[in-house]
């Protein structure tokens, strides 16, 4: 298996000073367990409990104080008792057992030397009411699709990588490295496809993968439903999310359905908690603070870009291309900037940001906004030449300094624009294969 960036950060989460049991969220089959078998390489002992599993799960749901469920944890899984030895619980699948969850508050209470990590999904809506989160004995990561960075690992392709973190980017490495990300554009970043696709490079032999994934989803409903007449709008919204992903949504009416606004809204946000998807709200400033306006229309992200090209059937146009602009009226391009701006986002609580000016004479829209250093950088992800960036122009004589980011298929560069207005400004051009790398151009640029 490859490594994924977030062993990284759970390196550093490992040395902190006042550790706290870590809860990793993520949808289903992101690599979750994978993520955290390969980190327990770090320790001199690890504990595996699967609360799925009614042995484990008992465990839980029987214990009389923290020092008899310790005891008997140990016990139970043949492990030695000892705190002066590095040893790593982790508690997988603890959806299953809801009383599991404030035993985490006692771990870090009353035994912090034992690093105690714990996975599940939906832990929001899953567990009962009546049980409460330890609220500042434990903290969060998310986990997320294969990133390209992470795409080039798994397949071996150590030369491209090391050429993608050069900053600025060699000239010779501009071909090779966008045939690899148009490659990664049309698998996507689940991990059973790139692991798949890494070992056979076979595309034809992901189909059944990419049908039992989001076959998955589907048979999970009950699982994200809180009652019976729901379980129907949550598997509309599944099928319906990846025909409008990338798109500006209405609730009333979604997917062509028959349903309310509040069903649909309700059942999207179900999801959104699950990690599925994202609901995307606008913002209308161009400085901070970035708010998001709950009032406009949101624009819909899926978990991955490779499901989203598997289900709306645009493989095929992949396939040869040379410019992912061209494919899906462009949908495609902006949604897979969006999953790689979050991909190294770890935070519970990150989230994609665009801007709109909404007016009855014009309207203006800006794909996405990253914050860098108290300021908020516009980023379109657009073919053509500047001049043809109307709406960045308008947000650019809004912003209070001079630089935008365009992504495109073409090289590295940096140009000279000008509003309407007369406002000059820089636009960093970057291949759209670096957007992992964004940050650290915005920093070279400056």
């Amino acid at each position: 298996m490859f490594e994924r960036r977030l062993i990284q950060e759970l390196e550093k989460w490992e040395v902190k000073e006042n550790r706290k049991p870590l809860v990793i969220r993520g949808a289903r089959q992101v690599g979750k367990t994978t993520l955290v078998n390969q980190f327990a390489q770090h320790y001199e002992q690890y504990i595996y409990l699967n609360l799925e599993l009614p042995e484990d799960k008992k465990l839980f749901e029987t214990f009389t104080s923290i020092d008899n469920l310790i005891q008997a944890i140990f016990f139970i899984k043949n492990k030695t008792l000892n705190l002066k030895s590095k040893t790593l619980v982790f508690i997988d699948e603890i959806q299953a057992a809801p009383k599991a969850l404030n035993t985490l508050r006692y771990f870090y209470e009353f035994a912090p030397e034992i690093s105690v990590i714990a996975a599940g999904s939906m832990l929001e809506t899953l567990f009962d009411k009546n049980i409460s989160f330890p609220i500042g004995r434990v903290e969060y990561m998310v986990i997320r699709p294969v990133s390209f960075p992470e795409f080039l690992s798994a397949i071996g392709e150590t030369a491209a990588l090391d050429q993608l973190m050069q900053i600025p980017l060699a000239d010779f490495a501009h071909s090779k490295l966008i045939h690899l990300f148009h490659t990664y554009a049309l698998i996507g970043g689940m991990p059973e496809i790139v692991q798949q696709y890494s070992k056979h490079k076979d595309l034809v032999a992901l189909s059944p993968i990419y049908n039992s994934l989001i076959s998955g989803y589907l048979d999970d409903v009950e699982k994200y439903a809180t009652h019976n007449s729901q379980i129907q709008h949550i598997r509309h919204c599944i099928q319906s999310s990846f025909s409008q992903a990338g798109k500006r949504i209405k609730f009333e009416g979604f997917g062509n359905s028959p349903y309310k606004s509040r069903e649909m809204g309700e059942s999207l946000r179900m999801l959104e908690k699950a990690l599925l998807v994202q609901l995307i709200y606008p913002s209308t400033a161009s400085t901070l603070p970035l708010v998001a306006d709950i009032r406009k229309s949101p624009r819909l992200q899926v978990l991955d870009s490779g499901l989203l090209n598997y289900f709306v059937g645009i493989q095929q146009e992949i396939l040869g291309t040379s410019d992912l602009n061209s494919i899906y009226q462009g949908t495609l391009i902006e949604h897979l900037v969006g999953q790689e701006l979050l991909a190294f986002q770890f935070n519970s609580l990150s989230a994609l940001h665009f801007w709109v000016r909404e007016k009855r004479e014009s309207t203006a829209e800006v794909d996405y906004l990253f914050l860098f250093n108290g300021q908020i950088i516009p980023i379109e992800v657009k073919s053509g030449k500047e001049g043809t960036l109307k709406s960045l122009h308008i947000f650019m004589d809004l912003a209070p300094h001079n630089l935008a980011v365009r992504l495109y298929a073409g090289a590295l560069n940096i140009t000279e624009a000008k509003t309407s207005n007369g406002k000059k400004y820089r636009i960093l051009n970057l291949p759209y294969f670096l957007v992992s790398q964004i940050e650290k151009y915005i920093q070279w640029f400056i």
